[in-house]
């Protein structure tokens, strides 16, 4: 038996080292993926959404309705992005998501209040990710009994010894229970989708590559477009399938309300699996070997699931993780397959939604396109 050689140990050190070295995407991943995840999970991710688009319906001009508008934006839980007198607008912004709370102050809100009445203030909340409104709505509660102590001041002092001067209506609309699996499984089917087909379509040309079977596939008579569609449109049958098996589990397993058109859905299907697919043949052609075609995929994929909405609230995190979260098209996909299903959304509500994929399938096609044609030269 060969005894331990201390120069045979340093010279297959040195070796890795040097292998490691022409590994440049490998290395690269190494030391990039920890950095991502601590400016992710340090940074952009934030289990306490403050700052919440909130609409406002004011029928009352009393001092009372104004110390109470004033409580929601002093309390950085709320901010009022909106104010009109037509309840119908309300209703809108809160079905095309550009709301997460709708707040109604009925007209002779402050006479009530000073007759003892108790008046009922609704408040209507986006509740289709219930992590997004727990602390806002327990804010509330305390914003329902302190907020008018500045107007409750002397004949009127008497009314803060007793029940709260309004009473608070809560309707938690999209999820009036709060259930977690509401929010969390239709929102699977787009992070299942992004992870399979990126990461299935990142191997196709590397694999052929790694086979050595690219050389025939150059020379047949195909343009660049030919072969890209060749390799994209039999994952799309996959997408549908597994997209089938997981709203079959979600209606039968975990009885997920599904309101919308199943049709309008598999149309805007078709786009976001192409969007992904063509992220991954941009992969497979960068990448040299499948290693580092996987790689790629889970660099993509760790932001898509952060930065999406998926995981955390997505009005939780900072400006510029937002930003980033727009750009990706999970983040828009969630939006579209949680307002078909649990809102009932139709095209105009998830029109904005099914241009920012359209976008993003264009750029990501034009870019795998191009880089396709790169490795035929």
């Amino acid at each position: 038996m060969m005894r331990f050689s201390l120069a045979r140990f340093i010279a297959m050190l040195v070796k890795e080292f040097v292998q490691m070295r022409r590994d440049r995407l490998t290395f690269a991943m190494m030391i990039g993926v920890p950095i991502l995840q601590l400016t992710l999970f340090g940074f952009a991710v934030n289990s306490d959404p403050k700052s919440l688009p909130t609409a406002l319906h004011v029928a009352d001009d009393s001092p009372f309705a104004r110390s109470f508008v004033s409580a929601l934006e002093n309390s950085a839980y709320f901010r009022i992005v909106v104010t009109t007198p037509d309840p119908g607008l309300v209703d809108d912004l809160l079905e095309r998501g550009e709301v997460q709370f709708a707040v109604s102050i009925p007209a002779g809100f402050g006479r009530d209040i000073v007759r003892g009445a108790h008046p009922a203030l609704l408040v209507e909340a986006d509740a289709t990710d219930p992590a997004a409104t727990s602390n806002a709505m327990a804010a509330l509660l305390t914003l329902a009994r302190t907020a008018f102590d500045p107007e409750l001041t002397g004949p009127l002092a008497k009314l803060r010894a007793g029940a709260d001067p309004v009473e608070l209506r809560v309707h938690r609309r999209y999820n009036p229970e709060g259930i977690s699996q509401y929010n969390v499984v239709p929102g699977l089917v787009g992070v299942v989708l992004t992870m399979t087909m990126v990461m299935m379509t990142s191997l196709a040309v590397t694999r052929e590559r790694e086979r050595g079977t690219m050389e025939n596939l150059l020379a047949m008579p195909v343009r660049p477009l030919e072969v890209m569609l060749g390799k994209i449109v039999p994952y799309i049958a996959v997408g549908y399938i597994q997209v089938l098996v997981l709203l079959l589990a979600a209606r039968f397993v975990f009885h997920v309300p599904m309101f919308g058109s199943y049709t309008l859905l598999s149309l805007v299907l078709v786009v976001f699996i192409a969007a992904n697919l063509a992220v991954g043949f941009t992969f497979s052609t960068v990448a040299q070997n499948q290693l580092q075609a996987v790689q790629m995929s889970f660099f993509f994929f760790l932001p898509s699931m952060l930065l999406s909405g998926f995981m955390f609230p997505f009005r939780g995190m900072p400006d510029w993780a937002q930003t980033l979260g727009e750009i990706l098209p999970l983040t828009h996909f969630l939006r579209i397959v949680r307002g078909i299903l649990l809102k009932g959304n139709g095209l105009a509500e998830i029109a904005g939604e099914i241009a920012a994929l359209f976008a993003f399938l264009l750029v990501a096609g034009a870019i795998a396109l191009t880089r396709y044609r790169q490795t035929l030269d």
